[in-house]
């Protein structure tokens, strides 16, 4: 009587130091781990059969990676599919629908094996250009995409059409469900101000403010390969240079070298 005594005992404070422990994980952290281990999960983690087709044949950014980098991209499409979920809005979602949005949102981190979007829990597919009540919108606004923040935080909203375009023609440096991740990332630290704290080096980031005003003003003079929605503020410029990126690396690069590296060592984490 007296070991099985002993046994609840240890028992009981085991118990208790596990819960402790538990008590002591940030629940950012303990949300992580809980997103990875629900992604791959025995039951949910399966590739399609057919999917790879798909991301071949409508996704520039998957066919021009090597085998090995295919197969990582293929894990984090999956992952992204288990972990958010995509509704649609007076749709039926398909599969390519989900590679699409799951694509949007892995290219611009792919360098980076353990990101997940935080702020991210629900994805809401409309068929077409759709409107949003918000005080912050005028009324009447047509979107085709929009990250939900105040009251319509951990929520994005996304036109099919829309992003459908964006895959077809995946060069001209427009791409709608890239563009709202990229605000996503940029609002990791609480505020839309262009300034991604979470990817780019403390030092690194006076510079790119700096660059951030020399860049606006190009477009302004129309000396910018960049969309002129660029201009509009710090935080656009960042989404839509972003896309740039990487659309269109290549032009990028011979046009606006300093930036192209800047956003190198940014989504990369390379500085040459």
């Amino acid at each position: 009587m007296k070991n099985i005594q002993v046994y609840i005992e240890v028992f009981f404070l085991a118990y208790l130091l596990i819960l402790f422990i538990l008590w002591l994980i940030p629940p950012a952290y303990y949300d992580k781990f809980y997103k990875l281990k629900n992604a791959f999960s025995p039951e949910q983690n399966f590739f399609k059969a057919g999917w790879r087709k798909i991301l071949t044949e409508k996704v520039s950014f998957y066919k021009n990676l090597t085998p090995r980098q295919k197969i990582l991209f293929e894990q984090k499409i999956l992952e992204f599919i288990n972990t958010y979920k995509i509704h649609g809005v007076g749709i039926d979602i398909t599969d390519i629908d989900k590679l699409l949005v799951a694509s949007s949102g892995v290219i611009p981190v792919f360098s980076f094996p353990t990101w997940y979007y935080k702020d991210l829990k629900n994805i809401y597919l409309y068929d077409n250009s759709f409107q949003i009540k918000h005080p912050m919108l005028p009324n009447g606004t047509l979107l085709n995409g929009l990250v939900g923040y105040g009251g319509m935080k951990n929520k994005m909203y996304l036109s099919r059409k829309a992003l459908y375009e964006s895959f077809k023609k995946d060069y001209d440096g427009q791409h709608t469900g890239m563009d709202e991740f990229l605000h996503l990332i940029d609002m990791e630290d609480g505020k839309a101000d262009g300034i991604p704290d979470i990817l780019i080096p403390k030092s690194y980031i006076k510079p790119w403010e700096n660059l951030i005003i020399k860049e606006i003003e190009r477009i302004y003079n129309e000396n910018s390969v960049l969309n002129e929605y660029a201009g509009v503020n710090a935080a656009e410029f960042f989404a839509e240079s972003g896309v740039s990126f990487f659309e269109n690396p290549e032009e990028l690069k011979k046009n606006h070298p300093e930036l192209y590296q800047m956003l190198r060592l940014i989504f990369m984490n390379k500085k040459k």
